[in-house]
């Protein structure tokens, strides 16, 4: 589990780059990645859902399209086409969080 102090260090390094894939701030970028992790993929009205879950900021249609993006860049990732690695590696597992459960439940109202 990631502890409050490496939570934050990664909060630190987004904020360096608040705005990330066209205009999604880590925040919203968070609560994409969570809101995926609840949301089946079988929904017909999955991206509509992710969507208010991210906050209603964003539409379905940008939701979908960020994740294509993010598809994309795993894609790219996997194959050795672009290297992300920036200082050594570090092997880690994430687990749910109550901040996170907190984060997401706070834009699901």
């Amino acid at each position: 589990m990631l502890g409050s102090r490496q939570r934050e260090s990664n909060k630190s390094e987004m904020e360096l780059f608040p705005k990330v894939l066209c205009g999604w701030s880590w925040e919203e970028n968070k609560l994409f990645e969570l809101a995926l992790a609840v949301v089946d993929e079988q929904d017909p009205d999955r991206w509509e859902v992710v969507a208010s879950m991210i906050g209603g900021k964003k539409s379905a249609e940008d939701v979908k399209k960020h994740y294509v993006i993010l598809l994309e860049d795993l894609q790219c990732i996997e194959s050795g086409q672009f290297d992300y690695q920036i200082g050594e590696a570090q092997s880690c597992t994430l687990h749910w969080t109550d901040e996170d459960h907190n984060l997401l439940g706070e834009n699901i109202n």
